[in-house]
């Protein structure tokens, strides 16, 4: 038996009002944001990784997934050693782009291993000076590099402070 299904006639014009009305045909094109990279990589850097260390679209910043090597691109001994130098490079990236750690509004931390939850919020704490970003803390597999940690994140420009406060 096979099933049918039944809309009554009187429901045909409440679904023609489900379909998104496309607004007036009078309606300029809106351009779309402009794009600015920090750190920008092209096809001719054949020695470096494919990809910007981050991307502001309007007031919105998107920070590439981010290491915390050391100098000699080698993991450090201590997991806050490492998540010291992983927060500075994301600080420094975003600093380019004229933004600060408390312009993060999301953060994604991947760790080789999550016992290291601790060790790593020892240091994050001491980046912000304002309201902690929404965050996760991923198990993750093994890291480029041998590393233990890996963050990428978004941050959003606040608004100029109004100068009569």
């Amino acid at each position: 038996m096979t099933r049918r299904l039944f809309l009554p006639l009187i429901a045909l014009p409440l679904l023609a009002g489900c379909v998104a009305d496309p607004g007036p045909a009078s309606e300029p094109d809106r351009a779309p944001p402009e794009r600015t990279y920090v750190n920008p990589r092209t096809s001719a850097d054949a020695d470096v990784p494919p990809f910007s260390g981050g991307v502001m679209v309007g007031d919105t910043f998107y920070v590439s997934g981010t290491l915390g090597l050391g100098p000699d691109q080698t993991v450090p001994e201590t997991p806050q050693e490492e998540a010291r130098n992983l927060l500075t490079n994301i600080r420094n990236t975003l600093e380019a782009a004229a933004l600060t750690m408390d312009d993060l509004v999301s953060v994604q931390v991947y760790a080789t291993d999550v016992a290291d939850y601790d060790a790593f919020n020892e240091v994050y704490r001491t980046f912000f000076t304002r309201e902690y970003p929404a965050r996760a803390f991923l198990g993750s597999g093994p890291l480029l590099f041998g590393a233990r940690f890996e963050v990428l994140g978004f941050a959003v420009r606040r608004p100029d402070p109004d100068p009569s406060d």
